[in-house]
């Protein structure tokens, strides 16, 4: 495939879609230009300004960083359009409006790169429409591009063609969404709503229609249809809030307008419910007030009945609750569908309407089953999509049911189910997933997915129920398996000549097991592979150390024991810093404590953007023992090398502040800004690449002739910065912001990461804090109100606040 890099992009439309994502591109080091209309007064780029000033404020963030926002350009369509012709992609995202759309097309067409690809980031609209009026060349250019919303945060986004695009764009534009900005695409037909919206618009609709058939309130029906069926957590009228129920609205008015005499024509109708909210102005979350609103610290709902509040909390019936607890996908929806309890009822009629909805209209908005499956998971938070739960259940089963109620006009829209559920390979194999593909009505086929070069840095690649592709659990070869740890090689593909090591506790938390087992996989990787990966197939990295281990070893053998414990555990963090062999964490998701530490003693970290780092044991009445601080006063003492004449002091704070305030970052690029990341560490944006990034970075560092750093030796603060520190927490202590103990033990912290009770400016080890830092964890853990933060941490869950 012809390279295609893309070097600049513009995104024309500061609104909220438009402005999150050009932020996210530069979370990714793409330069971006933001386009808006020119203001009537002053400087003509203020809408543009406007909205990149506001993403600092978003929740959640659209920036890894908020200093991220200097690097988008402001611009506008009446000084700035001559700076088009410099961009490799253009992304259009204004409002949802075919003639403004048109108007602006008109106005940007001329301006544009003879390379560029033109992509319109619309919900709904035709992409075919949109091109109309453009000229053949830029017609092969041009496609959809439709991102979920917030487009940091979601994984989907769907690609659109038109009969005219040329389909290397499509295929260079995929390589770029999936690699650079971390995108699962799915490719869609140019029909209304695409598939995400399509199936999952269908599919709140049907839920809204079923809850008011068995008369069930939105908060039952929300506990219903969230975690419980393995959705999102909100559920369904709590997803409508947050998405907007304007957007909502506006999303059912494309289908009822473009689908006029469809077999499900009368389920789009906009429920009353609905109307009634958006004729309030109750839009949903940004209006304070939807399905759901805050009164006080009461959470009331929308009561259908009367149009009022009242207040929330309903829960699913425990009978039902205890059926979608099943292990068994057959026997889950079989109780379901025979229960007499309308809760159960309602619950297999939603399942019922949205596999029937799916199967009919397949072959007009997909290409195969797994495009249905991956679009509902990624753009919707389902745990698996219709086609993969509906095999999971039962093909042949509960495709006669279907068509039982279809017959008994106990569905939404009396049309049958295709020939090909019922008859045929489908039905014979018992599903549309198989090892050799997923089903496509227009090709009569189980097709295979879209292989391009891009997959190839996915090691495993994110797949459906049926297709039986290699589980990282247990794929490649085990060189030892206990317990806590998995260490194996993936065979072939480059990447056999070194080790991972896979963490198994609960949460990956590090214990004596897992300490043991990494001792072991360095001495099996120092005699025979290039590295070891530390990496896990299930996030988060580590939760840290097992604190509920480390709670009956000091009743048993106290401080002492303890102590014991902690200097296990630091010896190994300087075993990983000192190997022979290169030795790299491939995080993502949470890594805390002590899994943080582990990940700061590797030679490298390769790490996902979502990734939220930290060293938070203060909460716990505790310190960071595993060579956190040690860590931090190491790091300043090599970040003040470089500016002699700066005080240490000012680069010890960060680190000090982090761990003495809980800190966790927000995104691995924040967590570059805390001093957890290196520069030379690498911010994976796919997390289906971070195991191949991890490996190649291992052999490349081995081939370059990797020799571990030499023992370090650095200049501490001593008495003098414990001083300047304590004299600030006294003040926060006094003043009512800290309470006593997490005095003491911010102090404790001091102490340590200053290098104890020594001369300012005295040379020391790592060996040398490390001893402090065991000295202070024991006596912190001696000490009684620790002591009950951990019992609660322990009972709870939650450290109790004392």
């Amino acid at each position: 495939m012809t390279p295609f890099i893309v070097r600049k992009v513009a995104v024309l439309g500061a609104g909220v879609m438009g402005a999150q994502i050009a932020a996210h591109l530069v979370n990714a080091k793409v330069d971006v230009m933001l386009y808006d209309l020119p203001a009537k007064d002053g400087d003509k780029s203020a809408i543009a300004k406007k909205a990149i000033e506001g993403l600092k404020k978003l929740s959640p963030a659209p920036l890894g960083h908020p200093e991220l926002a200097a690097f988008i350009v402001p611009a506008n369509y009446e000084d700035d359009l001559a700076a088009l012709g410099g961009c490799d992609l253009v992304i259009e995202a204004i409002a949802e409006r075919m003639d403004w759309k048109h108007d602006l097309y008109r106005k940007v067409a001329p301006a544009l790169g003879a390379h560029a690809i033109f992509a319109s980031n619309t919900s709904g609209l035709s992409i075919g429409g949109l091109s109309e009026g453009f000229d053949a060349a830029l017609k092969q250019r041009f496609c959809g591009v439709h991102f979920f919303n917030p487009p940091r945060y979601m994984h989907l986004v769907e690609l659109i063609a038109t009969p005219s695009t040329d389909p290397l764009v499509l295929d260079q534009l995929e390589t770029f969404l999936v690699s650079t900005l971390g995108k699962g695409v799915v490719r869609a037909k140019d029909t209304p709503n695409f598939i995400a919206n399509r199936v999952g618009t269908y599919g709140m609709l049907a839920t809204i229609a079923e809850a008011a058939a068995f008369g069930l309130s939105v908060d039952v029906v929300d506990d219903l249809t969230g975690e419980k069926l393995g959705r999102a957590k909100s559920g369904t009228f709590r997803t409508a809030d947050v998405v907007g129920l304007d957007t909502l609205s506006h999303v059912i008015g494309t289908l009822q307008s473009t689908l006029k005499g469809d077999a499900f024509d009368a389920v789009y109708a906009t429920p009353p419910v609905l109307k009634a909210l958006v004729e309030q102005g109750a839009l949903g979350q940004k209006a304070g007030a939807g399905f759901y609103r805050k009164a006080g610290k009461t959470i009331e709902r929308i009561d259908a009945a009367t149009g009022g509040y009242v207040a929330a909390g309903g829960k699913a019936d425990e009978t039902v609750a205890r059926i979608l607890k099943k292990k068994d996908p057959a026997e889950r929806i079989r109780l379901l569908r025979e229960s007499k309890n309308p809760q159960a009822q309602f619950v297999w009629a939603i399942l019922r309407d949205a596999w029937h909805y799916a199967a009919v209209n397949l072959a007009s908005i997909a290409d195969s089953a797994r495009d249905v499956d991956f679009a509902m998971r990624w753009g919707f938070g389902m745990k698996e999509g219709p086609f993969e739960a509906w095999q999971a259940a039962g093909w042949t089963q509960v495709a006669q049911w279907i068509a039982e109620d279809v017959e008994a006009g106990r569905t939404l829209a009396k049309v049958a189910l295709p020939a090909w559920v019922l008859d045929g390979p489908v039905a014979a194999r018992g599903g549309p997933h198989q090892p050799e593909g997923s089903w496509s009505p227009q090709a009569s086929a189980f097709v295979a997915p879209r292989e391009l070069p891009v997959y190839d840095r996915q090691l495993f690649r994110q797949s459906v129920r049926g297709a039986n592709a290699p589980d990282a659990h247990g794929a490649g070869n085990t060189v030892h398996e206990d317990d806590s740890v998995r260490l194996w090689t993936l065979d072939g593909r480059g990447v056999d000549d070194v080790l991972v090591m896979s963490i198994k506790t609960k949460v990956h938390a590090i214990g004596p097991g897992v300490i043991e087992g990494m001792l072991k996989g360095l001495d099996l990787a120092e005699r025979q592979y290039k590295g070891l990966v530390v990496w896990s197939p299930d996030e988060p990295f580590s939760y840290g150390a097992d604190v509920q281990a480390m709670v009956p070893a000091f009743m048993q053998g106290g401080p002492k024991a303890i102590a014991e414990l902690v200097k296990g555990l630091q010896d190994a963090m300087l075993r990983l810093r000192y190997a022979q062999v290169p030795t790299i964490a491939a995080i993502s998701g949470v890594a805390l404590g002590g899994g943080l530490e582990l990940a700061l003693y590797c030679s490298r970290r390769v790490v996902a953007l979502e990734s939220y780092m930290g060293l938070p044991e203060i909460g716990l009445g505790l310190l960071p023992a595993g060579g956190g601080l040690t860590h931090g006063a190491r790091s300043a003492a090599e970040e003040a090398r470089s500016a002699p004449d700066a005080y240490l002091l000012h680069f010890l704070t960060k680190y000090f502040t982090a761990a003495a305030t809980a800190q966790v970052s927000k995104s691995a690029i924040e967590a570059q800004q805390m001093g957890y990341l290196k520069e030379t560490d690498r911010i994976v944006f796919n997390g289906n690449e971070l195991l191949y990034q991890a490996v190649r970075e291992a052999k490349a560092m081995h081939d370059a002739g990797w020799r571990p750093p030499r023992r370090a030796s650095f200049r501490v603060m001593g008495r003098a910065g414990l001083a300047t520190v304590t004299a600030q927490l006294v003040n926060m202590r006094d003043g009512g912001f800290i309470s006593p103990h997490d005095y003491h033990c911010a102090r404790t912290i001091a102490e340590v990461i200053c290098g104890g009770d020594i001369e300012s400016g005295s040379i020391v080890d790592e060996a040398w804090v490390m001893s402090l830092e065991r000295k202070g964890f024991t006596a912190l853990l001696s000490h009684p109100k620790t002591q009950e933060r951990l019992m609660s941490m322990v009972q709870t869950g939650k450290p109790v606040r004392n």
